[in-house]
Formats: C-alpha cells, sequence, structure tokens
C-alpha cells in the first residue's frame, strides 16, 4: 500500500484533491481533522493548552476555541512561532500515532493507497512517511480568492502562509505537481493520471485514456 502526501499553499485545493483521491480507492489520514479530535477528545492536551494559555482559549462549555489558539498560533515569527511550536510539539505525535492506527486499517482492508492530507506535512517532517509528494498548485491570487470565500480576511492568509514553507519550496520537494488553476473537470483528469501512473499503472503503462 503505497502512502501518497499532499502539500501546497495555503486554499491550494489540497482537500478537493484528497476526496479525489478517496473517491478513486484511496484511504484518508486527515491530520487535520485528527488534530480536532485530539483537542477536543484528550484531556492531557486539554488541561497543557489552559496551563499555557489560561481560560481565554476555552468556549462557554468548557471545550478547546480553536479560533482563539490560531490567533496564537499563526504568524511568521516571535511570540506566534514560540507558540506554534509548543502545540506542534504537544499534538503532533498523538495525531501521528492515531493516524498510524488508521492506516493500519486501510492495509487490513486491501487499499492500495492511503492519502495523508496535512497541513504542515512537510514542515513537520512527515514526508518521509509517504512513498509520493503531491503538490497542489494554484497561483496566490486563486488561492487568496478562495480563502476569501471561505470568510478569511487576506491578512489572515497571510499570517497562515507565512506559517508553513514558502510554496516554491514545497514544490521542490513535490514528486508531482498538479495544477489547480482551472475546472473541475481539469482538475479531476490531473488526479486520475496521478493515480494510475503512482498507485495503479495500467498493464500496458498507459495512463487512463
Amino acid at each position: 500500500m503505497k502512502t501518497i502526501g499532499l502539500v501546497g499553499g495555503v486554499a491550494s485545493g489540497k482537500s478537493r484533491v484528497a476526496q479525489m483521491l478517496v473517491e478513486l480507492g484511496a484511504g484518508l489520514l486527515d491530520a487535520d481533522r485528527t488534530a480536532h479530535e485530539v483537542l477536543a477528545g484528550d484531556p492531557e492536551v486539554r488541561g497543557a493548552i489552559r496551563q499555557r494559555w489560561g481560560d481565554s482559549v476555552l468556549a462557554a462549555d468548557g471545550s478547546i476555541d480553536r479560533a482563539a489558539v490560531a490567533s496564537r498560533v499563526f504568524g511568521p515569527e516571535g511570540k506566534a512561532a514560540e507558540e506554534r511550536r509548543f502545540l506542534e510539539e504537544l499534538l503532533h505525535p498523538r495525531v501521528r500515532q492515531r493516524l498510524e492506527t488508521l492506516r493500519q486499517q486501510f492495509a487490513a482492508e486491501g487499499r492500495p493507497a492511503v492519502v495523508l492530507d496535512a497541513p504542515l506535512l512537510l514542515e513537520a517532517g512527515w514526508g518521509s512517511l509517504c512513498d509520493v509528494i503531491v503538490m497542489v498548485d494554484a497561483s496566490r491570487d486563486v488561492r487568496l480568492g478562495r480563502a476569501c470565500r471561505r470568510g478569511w480576511t487576506e491578512t489572515e492568509f497571510v499570517r497562515r502562509e507565512a506559517a508553513q514553507w514558502p510554496v516554491a519550496r514545497k514544490r521542490r520537494h513535490a514528486d508531482v505537481v498538479i495544477k489547480n488553476d482551472g475546472s473541475e473537470e481539469a482538475l479531476r483528469t490531473a488526479v486520475r493520471g496521478c493515480w494510475h501512473t503512482q498507485v495503479a499503472p495500467s498493464p500496458t503503462g498507459r495512463g487512463p485514456g
């Protein structure tokens, strides 16, 4: 079973590509969703976060307020970078353990591949877990437009982008680049081609017609 790692800039469309790969037969390892589950359900994590940042990061029901945490950890340098390291060191081992358990379940099911969708895949050193790194690439203007449609401001987009490796650096680490500046059908065709090249080559060695 192959592990496909997805990388790309903020709002490049990684989650959409991940879903298309799932439709082709891959199992999904969603690191962001798993991190949310850890934040919501691990009392040790909640306690460490409360000790670090106090009740200001708790919602009215006592759960972790992810938006309040995000406001502390996203930024290019200084205090935000220090707080981000704290959160990553707290969450990443727990997230990785859960994802490995899920990966083993997918292997037992006979899946041909799993797709690892993690916002900081390369930054966290998880590239070594992957057989192939796929970059979902789109121009900054396209990505900013998508982020704004999600309700983000340009300032928020810039802050989150600054917390990640530059797009050009991610591209250098990619084995495959999928462009996502065009139509849904063009993206689907590119994903299908990647699947047949990297995961399930046809007997003739040719991709899909």
